[in-house]
Formats: C-alpha cells, structure tokens, sequence
C-alpha cells in the first residue's frame, strides 16, 4: 500500500512537471467579444473522482448556467458519483465519465477522452487550475475558447477568493470573460449546492425526527471521521463531545457515519449510517449545524446548505473552508475547546 501511494504522489509530480506550461487561456482573449447568445454548449472539466472534488465544481456549474441559460454543459469527471451529485441541475446534458481505474477499464478510459474531442463545445472549462489531467484534457477538447484557470487577472482582482478551490474557476471565468466584452455577473460566487428536492428534505426531516430524542429541540450533527492526518483522535473528540454535552443539554446530538462505520466518540449518541450520499446531505440539512474535519462528508454537508463549522489542522482553510450560510473553517491548532464553542454558540443561539 506505501509502495502504490508513493507511486502515485511520483507520478502526479512529473505530470504536474511536464504540465505545467500546457495551454494557457491567453490565447483566447485576443479574439474579438462573445455574444452570451452564440454560446450553446459549455464542457467543465475535473476528472477526479473523490466525493469532496466534484462538490466543489458545483458552483462553477451554477455559474455557467448563470452566465449563459440557454447553454447546455457537459462534464468531463471520473467515476460514478457526478450522475447523482448533479441529479438536478436542468443544464446539465451529458456526463462523460472515466473510470476509477484506467488499466483495468483501458478501452472505457479511451473512449471518454475521445467524446471531448469529437464533440464541439463553444467553451471549455478547467475546473482545477492545478491538475495535470485537467490541462491535458482542456488543450484536447474541441473547443472555440478555452479556460485553463491560469489567469493571472484573477488573482489579483479576488484575492482572496481565488484561493478557494470551489471559488478560484468563478473567479477565472468572470476576468476571462470581462475581457471578451461578457457583464453582469452576480456579485455573491454561489456556494456548494446538492440541490436537494422538497421530497428529498421531507425524507430528510422524517429521518432525523426517528433518530432524535427530543423532537423539538435543535440538533447538532457531527462527522468524527476524515482520511488519513485530517482525522482527528478518539481523545480529542471525546473531550469535544463531553463539551458539546455540557454547554447544549437540551440540544440533539445525532452522528453522521463515515462508509467504514466508525466512531470517533464510540457511538455514544444517536448515528445514521447511509451509503446514499443524498439521504445523508437530507439528514444533515435538517439539523441546525455540522461540525466535521475537513472531508468530503464536510462538503456534503456544505452542500445541504446547513451552516458548517470545518475544522482543519494539516489542510489550507483558505482553500477548503466551507462557506455558505455563516459556515467558516477552524483551525484547531491556534483555537482552543472555548473558542471552539463560541463558533457554535454564534449559529446555534444567534
């Protein structure tokens, strides 16, 4: 397994060497302007198939959509997840997926490389200004204008925000646009967004109100779990558990399990397990506030539109930190349990 990970990380610095200068979306602005009504079909390329990275392309697919309502986008991903993260998103048409495991599926893998190309798109998006597989794929597709993520414009005109992961291709695609004679673009960058159906979130209450002691008291939702140094110990959420007990007692505690079904907190309070990752984002969207490591469990639960409080100890809140809906990221190395519970106490007894 260490052999196979080291390999992997090898293999993703020399691609990223030999990526880096393929493309760039300067090409694209010395070309006159773009009538909003000429563009028909858009490709959005992130071909990552974890949970947390396809969430976060959601709010560029919001975007284009925004941009250009009459467009029809395509997505260009991996793996089986994007067909029921964008279930209801109308502008979608056509989900061109990779699989998980290009050798095994060689004749597949090939196959999705080529329908980018033999396909016309009027714009091309990369979704992920630092992948490998994003540039090469955006210099393959067949397209009028391509959108590498690489517009130094951007970066100066929302700092801030184009460290984002989820923000960063927003950012890139308003200054690439601006500049091709494109206006009017909102002024908030839209959040994640599952965009859960009205029956979605019924089920989601029923759920919650099965699970829960007191059916009309506010409820906590916690995610004990993360991969690998993102997780936090069995001792610190112990203390942190104890914690929320004491400061909230007439206040739901309801745990939501990871797919390995572990306990951070030794199952002590109510739990969901749930392989359906739109039951799950239901469940938590009828609780009060998530708090959760950074996870692609903490994006689904952004995505719900739940108010997320996201703790991060080794990976960049600037570029992960949930932010819909007085959601923010918590470094728990500089902030202490108190602290900690003053960020709940400003969503839950606001």
């Amino acid at each position: 397994m260490e052999i196979l990970k080291r390999t992997n990380e090898a293999r993703r610095i020399i691609l990223k060497s030999l990526t880096k200068n393929v493309g760039t979306s300067k090409n694209n602005l010395n070309v006159g302007s773009i009538n909003k009504s000429d563009i028909k079909r858009v490709l959005i390329i992130r071909p990552n198939h974890r949970l947390g990275n396809q969430l976060l392309i959601t709010p560029i697919v919001q975007e284009v959509a925004d941009v250009f309502p009459n467009c029809k986008i395509d997505l260009f991903v991996k793996g089986n997840l994007a067909p029921i993260i964008f279930k209801n998103y109308e502008n979608l048409d056509q989900i061109i997926r990779l699989p998980k495991k290009h050798f095994k599926q060689l004749l597949q893998y090939i196959l999705g490389w080529l329908k980018i190309r033999m396909r016309h798109y009027d714009i091309v998006i990369n979704a992920a200004k630092n992948s490998s597989s994003g540039r090469l794929s955006t210099k393959f597709a067949n397209a009028t204008y391509k959108f590498y993520g690489d517009d130094e414009d951007a970066s100066l005109l929302y700092a801030e925000d184009y460290q984002h992961i989820a923000k960063c291709p927003v950012c890139g695609l308003r200054s690439c646009l601006s500049k091709l004679g494109v206006s009017g673009f909102k002024k908030e960058i839209p959040v994640l967004d599952l965009k859960l159906s009205p029956s979605e979130l019924e089920e989601g209450k029923k759920i919650v109100q099965n699970l829960v002691a007191n059916k009309e008291a506010k409820t906590i939702s916690l995610f004990t779990y993360a991969t690998g140094a993102k997780c936090y110990t069995e001792t610190w959420w112990s203390a942190f558990h104890e914690r929320l007990k004491s400061e909230y007692p007439n206040f739901n505690i309801l745990e939501i399990l990871p797919v390995e079904n572990v306990s951070q907190i030794a199952f002590k309070e109510p739990s969901l397990y749930s392989k359906d990752i739109r039951e799950m984002a239901a469940v938590i969207a009828n609780t009060d506030v998530f708090i959760g490591a950074d996870s692609g469990i903490m994006h689904l639960a952004s995505s719900s539109k739940v108010p997320v409080l996201g703790l991060f100890s080794v990976t960049s809140i600037k570029a992960y930190a949930p932010y819909n809906n007085k959601s923010k990221g918590l470094d728990t190395g500089e902030l202490t349990i108190d602290q900690l519970i003053e960020e709940v106490d400003k969503i839950l007894l606001a």
